[in-house]
């Protein structure tokens, strides 16, 4: 992955100076968005880089020989039967709806999506200040 983020940085940073030398000095959109096409490359290259230097030797997972249970542990808690993502999914598909159709279905949305989401935070909060 780190080598394909590199290599559409450096065609993104070619063309840029392609588009800028071929076209009308006047026009600077594909310039300006080729030149950030290209920094987007490197940026995730970069990342990529210091992650793999960080890591040492193969990871579990991309071992050939590795069992399943070399990775086992604990994956964190998903709720089994939560109505919430739910609501929230369907109070923001209101709000982008709202800005096809009109600005009133976006506040509407607006007004449904933010108990979704405290609903959906604090689902499992126990104790004295629970919802």
């Amino acid at each position: 992955m780190e080598r394909i983020s590199w290599l559409f940085g450096g065609f993104a940073a070619l063309m840029a100076v392609i588009y800028g030398l071929w076209t009308d000095p006047t026009e600077p959109v594909g310039v300006t968005g080729l030149t950030l096409g290209a920094l987007l490359g490197f940026m995730i290259a970069g990342y990529l880089n210091l992650t793999r230097r960080k890591l040492e030797g193969v990871p579990p997972e991309d071992d050939p020989l590795g069992e399943i249970s070399d990775i086992a542990g604990d994956y964190g808690f998903f709720s089994p039967h939560s109505w919430w993502p739910f609501w929230l999914a369907l109070t923001s598909a209101i709000i982008f709806l709202g800005l096809a159709v009109g600005w009133w279905l976006v506040a509407l949305g607006a007004f449904f999506v933010i108990p979704a989401l405290i609903g959906w935070v604090f689902e499992y909060w126990k104790g004295p200040h629970a919802l």
